[in-house]
C-alpha cells in the first residue's frame, strides 16, 4: 500500500468518526426535548442508551467476521453510514417512545460495525505504527461529540429546532458516506514479519488478555457516556444553566475531550501507553471528586467538566492500542474487545437515568467517578496480565 493510499484511507475512517461522534454529541441536549416529544420522564428516555448500545453489541458481533471476509470493507462502511444519517434524521419525528426505542436499536447496528471496522481498518493500513493514527481516530469521534451540541445551541439561537439540528447533522453526514462507498481498495491485515516473533495461538491463550480488554473498554466508555450525555440534564435539573448554557457545557465536555485526543496524538508517539494511562486516570479522578465538592457552583462544574473530557480523552485509544501491542488484532478479535465498549453504552447511561429519576441529578457525578476508579482498576490488571503472557497471534482468522 503506497503512502498516498494510506493518507486516503485515514481521512476516510476519520471523516467516518466525525459524523460518528454527532449521533453522541447530540443526544444529550436533545434528551428533555425527545422527552417531551414521546411524553416519556426522564427515567424512561434513558433506555435509548439501553437500546441503542443493544444495537451497537449486536452489530459489534457482526462485524468481526464481516470485515475478515468481505474484502471491500469500505462499502460496507459507507453502506454503514448511510443507514445510520438516515435514522438520525428520522429521530425527531418518532412521536412514542417504543417507536423512539425502536430507532435507536436499529442505529445502534450500523455504530457498532463503524466502530470495529473503521479501528481494525486503521490498524491494519499502519500496523505497528498505528498508535498515534489510532489517538487521531478518536480525536476525529471527540470532535464530531464537540460540534453536534454546538450546532444544536446555534440552531435554538437562530430560532430554530431541535429537530432542525438533527437534520442539519445528517445533511453533512451524507458526502462522507458517499465518500467511503466509492473510496477504491480495502487494507488487508499483514504479519510485517511478526511471524518470527509471535508464535501463533488459539483464541483459548489469550481470551484473558481480551475479556481484561473488554473490562477496560467497558467501564471507561459507561463513564465517558454517562458523563457526556448527562451533563446537560444534570446542569438543568439543578438550576445551574438555562438550555443554552447546559448544551455549551456539554460541548465544553468534548470540546475539551477533543483537544485531549489532539494533544495525545505527539503523545502516543514519545510516551508509553501505560505512562499515559497512569495520568489519565489520576487527573480524570480529581477532576470529578471537584464536581462532587461543590455540586452548586457552575464555575466549578465548568472547570471539573472541561478537566474531565481532557483526561479521558487519550484513555480509549491508549487502552486498544495497549491491547494491540500484545494479541494480533484481526477483526473478530476487534469486535470481541470493541463488545465490552458496547457493553459499557448500555449499563451505567441506563442505571444513571433510573438513578436520577429516583434520587436526583446529584447521583450522576457518583456513578460516573465509580465506574471510572474501577477502570483504573482494571488497567492495573491489564498491565499484570499483558507481562505474564507471551507476544502471540491468533491463527485460523
Amino acid at each position: 500500500m503506497t503512502d498516498y493510499e494510506k493518507r486516503r484511507n485515514t481521512a476516510g475512517y476519520y471523516l467516518l468518526f466525525i459524523s460518528l461522534g454527532f449521533s453522541l454529541g447530540i443526544t444529550g441536549p436533545a434528551l428533555p426535548s425527545l422527552a417531551n416529544q414521546t411524553g416519556s420522564t426522564l427515567g424512561a428516555i434513558g433506555a435509548i442508551f439501553l437500546l441503542g448500545s443493544t444495537g451497537g453489541m449486536l452489530g459489534t458481533a457482526l462485524s468481526g467476521r464481516l470485515f475478515d471476509r468481505i474484502k471491500n470493507g469500505h462499502r460496507v462502511l459507507g453502506l454503514a453510514q448511510l443507514l445510520s444519517l438516515t435514522l438520525l434524521a428520522i429521530i425527531p419525528l418518532a412521536n412514542s417512545l417504543p417507536l423512539l426505542l425502536v430507532i435507536f436499536f436499529i442505529n445502534g447496528l450500523p455504530g457498532g460495525i463503524i466502530n470495529t471496522g473503521a479501528n481494525t481498518l486503521l490498524m491494519w493500513t499502519h500496523g505497528k505504527k498505528a498508535g498515534p493514527y489510532v489517538n487521531g481516530l478518536h480525536f476525529a469521534f471527540g470532535l464530531g461529540a464537540f460540534l453536534a451540541p454546538t450546532v444544536f445551541a446555534q440552531v435554538l439561537n437562530l430560532g430554530g429546532t431541535y429537530q432542525q439540528a438533527y437534520w442539519a447533522l445528517a445533511a453533512l453526514a451524507l458526502p462522507i458516506s458517499l465518500f467511503l462507498m466509492f473510496l477504491p481498495g480495502s487494507p488487508e491485515l499483514r504479519d510485517e514479519g511478526e511471524e518470527n516473533e509471535q508464535r501463533p495461538a488459539n483464541l483459548r491463550q489469550i481470551m484473558p488478555m481480551i475479556a481484561v480488554a473488554m473490562l477496560f473498554l467497558f467501564f471507561y466508555v459507561g463513564s465517558e457516556l454517562t458523563y457526556g450525555n448527562w451533563i446537560y440534564t444534570y446542569a438543568i435539573t439543578l438550576d445551574l444553566a438555562d438550555a443554552t448554557r447546559a448544551a455549551y457545557l456539554t460541548s465544553g465536555f468534548w470540546l475539551s475531550f477533543t483537544i485531549g485526543r489532539a494533544i495525545s496524538i505527539p503523545v502516543a508517539a514519545r510516551f508509553k501507553p501505560t505512562q499515559i494511562l497512569a495520568v489519565a486516570f489520576f487527573g480524570g479522578l480529581a477532576a470529578l471528586a471537584l464536581a462532587i465538592s461543590a455540586p452548586s457552583s457552575l464555575t466549578v462544574l465548568w472547570i471539573a467538566t472541561v478537566a474531565v473530557g481532557f483526561f479521558m480523552a487519550p484513555v480509549w485509544a491508549t487502552g486498544y492500542n495497549f491491547v494491540g501491542q500484545s494479541i494480533k488484532l484481526t477483526a473478530t478479535v476487534s469486535s470481541i474487545i470493541i463488545l465490552g465498549d458496547s457493553f459499557g453504552g448500555v449499563v451505567l447511561p441506563w442505571v444513571t437515568g433510573q438513578a436520577i429519576e429516583r434520587f436526583g441529578a446529584h447521583t450522576m457525578p457518583w456513578l460516573v467517578i465509580s465506574s471510572f476508579a474501577i477502570n483504573g482498576l482494571i488497567f492495573v490488571i491489564m498491565l499484570v496480565q499483558s507481562r505474564a503472557m507471551p507476544q502471540v497471534a491468533l491463527a485460523g482468522e
